[in-house]
């Protein structure tokens, strides 16, 4: 008996608002995808790469 083979870190394309990475991140480490969706936007409001951050994600993480 085999077990399936882990996917990995995917972005959730059926579940996707934008690009799917935040629903794709909720995925693979057991969180809220809403809760993790509000705290990027939240953590828009600090000065920081969030956006740069995201669209690099989006580039870097197969669709799933």
């Amino acid at each position: 008996m085999t077990t399936p083979a882990p996917r990995g870190l995917r972005r959730d394309t059926r579940n996707k608002v934008l690009g799917g990475v935040c629903s794709g991140l909720a995925r693979q480490f057991g969180l809220s995808t809403n809760g993790l969706r509000l705290a990027f936007v939240i953590s828009c409001v600090l000065p920081g790469p969030q956006i740069v951050a995201y669209l690099l994600l989006w580039l870097l993480i197969p669709a799933g």
